[in-house]
C-alpha cells in the first residue's frame, strides 16, 4: 500500500471515529424524568421556600464570630414561643443594620429552616425589627447585596424599607 493510500485511510478513519464520538454524546444514555420542586442549592446551605415560618421573638445574643460548622456570616440567637432559635443572617448586612441589631431587641424573622451538620438553623430571608424591615434573601433563597455599585452615583448601602415618615 502506498504512503498516499495509508494517509487516506487514515483521515477517513479518524473522521469515523470522530463523527462515532460526536453521535455518542448527543443521544442521551437514558430516559431522565422531571425533576421535583426541592430545595435552591449553592454555595451555602439550601433554601427551601416552600417551609418558609414567620418567628416573632427576642434577641438573646449577636453572634458576629464564625463556628465551625455553622453557616458564615452574622447570627442572632432568638427567644421565641418554641425555645431559643438561631438565625443566620449572612454576612452582607450593611454596618449599620449589624449595628443596630442589639440584646433584647425585638424582631420579626420570616425564613426556611434547614438541618445543617446535625443542627437546624433559620436561615433569614427578612428580618424586621422597629420601623425598619431589610431583606436578606431572595424568595428563591438566593443573598441579596446590600447595595449595587453604581459609577458615579452613590448609593445606600443598605436595603431597608422604614415605615413611617421622616422624625
Amino acid at each position: 500500500m502506498s504512503p498516499r493510500c495509508l494517509a487516506t485511510l487514515t483521515r477517513m478513519i479518524m473522521g469515523l471515529l470522530t463523527g462515532l464520538l460526536f453521535a455518542i454524546l448527543a443521544v442521551p444514555l437514558g430516559a431522565q424524568t422531571t425533576p421535583q420542586p426541592r430545595a435552591v442549592r449553592g454555595f451555602g446551605p439550601a433554601y427551601d421556600a416552600a417551609h418558609e415560618i414567620t418567628l416573632n421573638g427576642t434577641i438573646q445574643e449577636v453572634v458576629t464570630r464564625h463556628a465551625i460548622g455553622s453557616p458564615a456570616g452574622m447570627h442572632l440567637l432568638v427567644a421565641g414561643p418554641a425555645g431559643v432559635v438561631d438565625a443566620h443572617l449572612g454576612s452582607l448586612l450593611s454596618k449599620e443594620t449589624a449595628e443596630a441589631l442589639q440584646v433584647g431587641t425585638p424582631v420579626r424573622i420570616v425564613g426556611a429552616t434547614v438541618l445543617l451538620h446535625g443542627k437546624e438553623y433559620l436561615l433569614a430571608r427578612q428580618l424586621t425589627f422597629g420601623d425598619h424591615t431589610v431583606t436578606i434573601r431572595s424568595s428563591r433563597g438566593f443573598p441579596v447585596y446590600p447595595y449595587a455599585p453604581r459609577i458615579g452615583k452613590t448609593t445606600d448601602h443598605a436595603k431597608v424599607e422604614t415605615k413611617g415618615g421622616t422624625r
